[in-house]
């Protein structure tokens, strides 16, 4: 098992990250590019070397009900591994993405199959988007959310 200051040495080495010292001697690390509301990468490091990132949507990893893994027993090459993975999923996954989001305000929804439907405030109304295809458009917000929870998508 990695010490904290070898996995804090790790963590550090992402220039990306940016660190958030907490109570009790643990550690956050944030990841302010994030294109999603979830800014956490590295939750509460702790000088006994436990810790978690976040991995809600990364397969092969088993994740709590924050969708966060702990990462108490990694090695070197999967704690760097896992941060990469966890940073990756919190990035606009494509120019395609970017391109409809512009500079509106934008939610990412996921369903149990793990496909994303993209809702986009833009002007008066709100569109839901999968990838490029416009999929409907709402008047409110709340009609908008009421739409993806009854098709099973949740708010990434």
């Amino acid at each position: 098992m990695l010490t904290f200051d070898q996995k804090l040495s790790i963590i550090e080495s992402f220039q990306e990250l940016e660190r958030k010292n907490v109570s009790m001697n643990r550690v956050n690390f944030h990841y302010p590019d994030s294109s999603y509301d979830k800014k956490i990468v590295v939750y509460h490091l702790h000088p006994n070397g436990n810790g978690y990132v976040y991995g809600e949507f990364l397969d092969g990893y088993e994740s709590d009900g924050k969708g966060m893994v702990n990462i108490r027993d990694f090695t070197g090459d999967e704690l760097k591994t896992i941060i990469e993975l966890s940073i990756e999923s919190l990035t606009a996954s494509n120019t395609i993405e970017s391109a409809i989001i512009e500079d509106y305000k934008d939610e990412r929804w996921v369903n149990t199959e793990n496909h994303t439907l993209i809702l986009v405030h833009e002007e008066d109304s709100w569109n839901v988007y999968a990838g490029l295809n416009l999929d409907g458009t709402f008047l409110s917000y709340n009609e908008a959310k009421q739409y993806l929870e009854e098709e099973g998508f949740r708010k990434r």
